[in-house]
């Protein structure tokens, strides 16, 4: 018998469904035949269980879902293959009127079996890392934002005007004390504003980490290659390496713009062919980088980065005019994002600068990312080597001296001898 027919037939297929406290574990042979009986195991005795019985042809699939990272990292040194599957495209292959967990597990194995899994793509370590800190951002943004508009309800509530702006200073915070307002009511205020300045506090934090980590390996090179786009900056160029991972695991842009959600749908059925909104399946992070919560097109928002692309570059601007005549705005902005991703997957995966800003508006786009770092952060060096060394690494600007964008505020460069006394190792890329 073919070898490889052999293993095959001998090997078992595993399936573990994951819940918060257990998982059911369950197994079939290449037949679909029950090889291990479905058994509930406990996480806090998952681990041990894991390695006693799991054999090394073993194939396991897990669902995405909570506490799957870190089961993934517990099966993959025992097992031959660990599979994490789609969770939403399973469901839609085994709908069942009746669904337990023992069912749902011997489903799952049954699917591996046949090789109909669709998996998805198991980030490494540190882009997981990445994006549990843009995720925490998120999240505390979310409740700073939430806590900021329940003090401007009291205030509209009680037909108090207070001068617009994000910042709280005396100006923005007396109505605060005004006699309109009860004991409680003030007491609540005092609360909130508390509560913001905490929030605003630990959010600051994972920003610092955040721009430290973009001049770090492994996300400093694509860094470089995301800086010098229009509309781009640290938090959102973090945010989109995140939920890309690694550039090379899509094929061309399209695979880019349908990972993101931002490609329109499609219904077809006889003669009938009309286009639909824009999918939202993909990475929902990678749509907040180029989204903000004011969009009527889409629930995730207006273009954040593409309206600031229309804004600073001449070039996108008559893009979205063009667009705008044919489609409504917020429509435009969005098939903006779609060929803004395009330009990104260009620039990662060819590795060029952008060719429609000239040398030197990419050096005061680097300037600004130094602008961000302490000089710990940017290893020693000042702000002007800072920019010549991206600059040299990104192949440009070796006559450029100085930036004179606004004549009144003219900013030298540090030379490219000068870098190279810091950092020889340019000298080899050269």
């Amino acid at each position: 018998m073919n070898e490889d027919l052999f293993a095959r037939l001998s090997r078992r297929y595993l399936a573990l469904d994951i819940h918060k406290h257990y998982s059911v574990v369950a197994g079939v042979n290449f037949e679909g035949q029950v090889v291990l009986e479905p058994v509930r195991i406990e996480h806090a005795d998952l681990e041990g269980w894991l390695v006693k019985n799991i054999q090394p042809t073993d194939y396991v699939v897990i669902e995405s879902t909570t506490n799957a990272w870190h089961i993934y990292d517990l099966l993959e040194p025992l097992a031959e293959k660990v599979v994490v599957a789609n969770p939403i495209k399973v469901k839609q292959i085994a709908q069942a009127r009746v669904k337990t967990d023992i069912r749902d597990t011997l489903i799952l194995a049954r699917l591996l079996a046949a090789n109909m899994v669709p998996a998805i793509w198991v980030p490494p370590a540190h882009v997981r890392n990445l994006r549990y800190l843009l995720s925490q951002r998120r999240h505390l943004v979310g409740m700073h934002t939430q806590t900021v508009n329940r003090m401007h309800s009291m205030a509209h509530r009680h037909h108090l005007s207070h001068p617009k702006g994000k910042r709280f200073n005396e100006k923005n915070t007396k109505w605060q004390r005004d006699d309109e307002l009860s004991d409680s009511e003030k007491f609540q205020l005092e609360l909130d504003m508390s509560t913001k300045e905490h929030l605003a506090e630990q959010t600051e934090k994972i920003t610092e980490k955040l721009r430290r980590m973009s001049h770090q390996n492994p996300w400093a090179e694509s860094m470089m290659y995301l800086m010098q786009l229009p509309g781009f900056g640290v938090i959102t160029g973090m945010t989109v390496l995140g939920a890309i991972g690694e550039i090379t695991r899509f094929e061309d842009f399209k695979k880019l713009s349908s990972y993101s959600g931002l490609t329109p749908g499609v219904e077809q059925s006889g003669v009938k062919n009309r286009g639909k909104r824009i999918t939202k399946e993909g990475r929902k992070d990678l749509r907040w980088a180029t989204l903000a919560p004011h969009c009527v097109w889409c629930s995730a928002g207006v273009v954040e980065v593409a309206r600031r692309a229309v804004k600073s570059d001449p070039l996108w601007t008559h893009r979205f005019i063009e667009l705008c005549r044919r489609m409504h705005k917020n429509q435009a902005i969005v098939a903006i994002a779609r060929r803004l991703l395009e330009l990104v997957w260009y620039v990662l995966s060819r590795k060029q600068a952008y060719r429609n800003f000239s040398d030197e508006r990419i050096a005061y786009k680097y300037l600004t990312w130094s602008w961000q770092l302490s000089e710990k952060d940017r290893d020693g060096l000042t702000r002007q080597q800072f920019t010549r060394y991206y600059l040299m690494r990104l192949g440009i600007g070796h006559d450029l001296e100085q930036i004179a964008l606004n004549p009144r505020y003219k900013r030298n460069l540090a030379s490219e001898a000068e870098v190279l006394a810091l950092r020889p190792e340019l000298k080899q890329t050269e």
